[in-house]
């Protein structure tokens, strides 16, 4: 089925079930991610020092909030998960975007993790290095555009050794 457009609510009594060899992207190198191909997708990290770049956040309100075409791009979100151990991996917006929100660094000992807020006033990227700032295989993290500037961020990473904020400032 080619892409749909539903002007309304979508309503499903049974679900909605996003299966097949579609619903995932490999990222095997620098990617400018884009809400055409990467959208509502899980983005498999395979790059364990790539830039996954962000779209920019486009809040303009249409003249036709039926047009397909339109370019307002509020809700889009994107899975990333980890699946080559990070060494420099880096989740970043246009550098007008900042993130809001947190993610969780948890790791393997008895110690416990720590969860890291992002300065929603400054902080437009998330590093990854495969251990004090998460990025272990199996970390994960959720962004969405929710307002202008605006990216809301969740995840749960997995690392090692004395803990580091994983946001930062490009």
């Amino acid at each position: 089925m080619a892409q749909t457009t539903f002007a309304g609510p979508v309503r499903s009594l049974g679900g909605f079930i996003s299966a097949g060899s579609t619903s995932f992207v490999s990222l095997t190198a620098d990617t400018t991610i884009t809400a055409a191909a990467h959208a509502g997708k899980v983005l498999l990290c395979n790059d364990a020092d790539g830039v996954f770049t962000l779209p920019s956040i486009v809040t303009t309100t249409p003249g036709d909030p039926t047009d397909p075409g339109q370019l307002n791009n509020l809700g889009m979100s994107f899975t990333f998960i980890v699946v080559t151990a990070a060494t420099d991996m880096d989740i970043k917006t246009d550098g007008t975007d900042k993130f809001l929100g947190m993610v969780y660094t948890g790791i393997t000992t008895a110690a416990t993790g720590k969860i890291w807020v992002s300065d929603v006033s400054s902080n437009d990227v998330i590093t990854q290095n495969g251990s004090t700032k998460g990025g272990v295989a199996g970390s994960v993290v959720r962004v969405t555009a929710i307002a202008s500037a605006k990216y809301l961020v969740e995840g749960t990473l997995l690392g090692s050794g004395t803990l580091a904020t994983p946001f930062a400032d490009s």
